[in-house]
């Protein structure tokens, strides 16, 4: 089968649950330089197999059809063969089970234009940001941290990070690093189903805006003038938690409006 379109090679694949796992692809070609939080695409005919613990397709593929959805980059902006990507399996779905499929060196597609609004460049380097995310939503952070977090050394950085269990904690360990490295860095991980031993937080990220957990813990004020959101995730947590920021104060940043609330549209 025609497998012209394939531009790129896959160069690390990290199974960190059975649907949740880091892809590392190196493209044929460079790309330019991009902004941290930007997205590309990724794509595979419909003739390529399927995980194993994947379901039948919800609307079938066609072989010959080159499948593509966007994803978040979690590298550096500097990274401009190497791209890393943070994917969560949908079961039904055409592409993400062919992804997981993937091993190191099968070929695959990736587009040559990196694109999205979702980044820091309107959070002046003097604001602080927090950055709130569940699932594949923390993809965007990984690439802020890892391109900005030098340079912002007057602007406090704080990830809250919801998930069920501790597994689905996505880039736990390198969060974690990055607290303990940088005194302006904070992260806040809270479970809604954690076990016994877990010593964090056990809150929805609402209850913990409301308690004011970034205050005692970062010193960071909820306040709009002062602080800058960013929301990325489950578009119920989204939803709810731009209600909570709204009714404080803040608007969302559009094309068309001033705001400083930052929402990432799953």
């Amino acid at each position: 089968m025609n497998a012209s379109k394939y531009n790129a090679t896959v160069v690390q694949k990290i199974l960190i649950r059975p649907n949740l796992m880091i892809l590392r692809v190196a493209t044929d070609e460079p790309r330019s330089q991009f902004a941290a939080g930007q997205y590309t695409t990724l794509g595979l005919y419909g003739y390529e197999p399927r995980s194993e613990n994947s379901e039948p397709e919800a609307i079938p593929s066609k072989p010959d059809k080159l499948i593509q959805r966007a994803y978040s980059i979690a590298s550096a902006r500097h990274e401009t063969q190497q791209f890393e990507f943070y994917i969560s399996q949908v079961k039904t779905g055409q592409l993400t089970p062919r992804l997981f499929h993937l091993e190191v060196g099968d070929r695959l597609f990736m587009g040559r234009r990196i694109v999205g609004v979702f980044n820091l460049s309107d959070a002046p380097k003097d604001k602080d940001v927090v950055m709130i995310a569940t699932g594949t939503g923390i993809t965007p952070y990984i690439s802020f941290l890892r391109s900005h977090i030098m340079e912002r050394p007057n602007s406090k950085m704080v990830v809250v990070q919801a998930a069920a269990h501790q597994g689905d904690l996505g880039y736990f360990s390198e969060l974690a690093f990055l607290n303990n490295a940088f005194p302006n860095f904070y992260y806040l991980p809270t479970l809604t189903d954690a076990d016994d031993f877990w010593p964090g937080y056990r809150m929805w990220i609402e209850e913990m805006l409301e308690a004011g957990v970034l205050g005692k813990e970062a010193g960071v004020e909820c306040h709009p003038e002062k602080t800058h959101v960013y929301l990325c995730g489950n578009p119920t947590m989204v939803e709810n938690v731009s209600t909570w920021l709204v009714e404080h104060g803040y608007q969302k940043k559009t094309r068309k409006t001033e705001g400083t609330l930052f929402v990432e549209e799953f």
